[in-house]
């Protein structure tokens, strides 16, 4: 491993002199490559010390006959198990109302949580629980970020001994650029952490409605059809309302055919 640093900065330095910006970006490829290999190697040989790294997903559905009272079972298992509510949902459907709660659960207590929240439900319509396995990904981020972070000290050593603007500027460039990546792979590392340490859980329930078939008194029909017809008077008078100009222009064209039918009758009376 420190065989392969010294190589590699010293490609650097060889670099430096040419003052080439394709000769920086050849020898921050080889650097961090050779970096990342080496440190996935120690990882392999080491494979036993690894911890998993793995995130945990679950869907819950199901019907209940008392929102307020599952969502409250929920709500003591949420804090049971030093659980918090990410996001909550309510709404109505074809079917009734429903609920919907997004958990973020430590994944130590995961199993726990998905126990305590099925007490009570007879039958879930989806059961899934997922895991993912980043352990990979996460020893990869882990070995590139150290590689960066190496590159930058290398290249923080070669500002300091850069002698010409021309170099000081390309450096400046690189290590702009290494910063970056460097801040990129922090945030997904950090992304990636936050999932493994809290298990996501969607829970969602609801409850059907159910038209009832209570027969309606005589006098309350009544009622309703008082309601019903004068909706339908006012639903008539909206719509002649609507139509006036129509109306009005059936009047005018009645009242001009009636007067011409009366010239034409007194035309065609013989005069005495």
């Amino acid at each position: 491993m420190k065989i392969l640093g010294f190589w590699l900065l010293s490609m650097i330095y060889m670099c430096s002199s040419g003052s080439s910006e394709e000769s920086y970006a050849t020898a921050d490829a080889a650097f961090e490559e050779g970096m990342v290999q080496a440190e996935m190697a120690d990882d392999l040989e080491t494979d036993a010390d690894v911890q998993q790294k793995i995130i945990k997903s679950g869907n819950l559905r199901f019907e209940t006959q008392d929102l307020a009272k599952t969502r409250a079972q929920i709500l003591t298992a949420v804090e049971a198990t030093n659980a918090y509510v990410e996001n909550e949902r309510t709404g109505k459907d074809y079917r009734g109302n429903y609920q919907e709660l997004q958990l973020r659960i430590p994944s130590k207590n995961f199993q726990q949580a998905l126990e305590l929240i099925s007490q009570g439900v007879e039958f879930f319509e989806e059961k899934s629980i997922s895991q993912r396995d980043v352990t990979e990904e996460f020893i990869d981020l882990e070995a590139r970020l150290k590689a960066k972070r190496e590159l930058e000290n290398r290249y923080l050593e070669l500002l300091k001994k850069a002698s010409s603007v021309k170099e000081i500027l390309e450096i400046e460039r690189e290590l702009s650029v290494i910063r970056e990546e460097i801040e990129s792979k922090e945030g997904r590392l950090k992304y990636l952490s936050k999932q493994v340490s809290y298990s996501t859980l969607n829970v969602y329930f609801y409850k059907t409605e159910v038209e009832t078939g209570v027969t309606k008194s005589y006098g309350s029909k009544i009622l309703q059809a008082f309601k019903g017809g004068w909706q339908g008077i006012s639903t008539f008078v909206l719509g002649l309302i609507y139509i006036w100009p129509f109306i009005l222009l059936v009047i005018l064209s009645i009242f001009l055919i009636r007067r011409w039918q009366k010239r034409k009758s007194r035309k065609n009376t013989p005069k005495t």
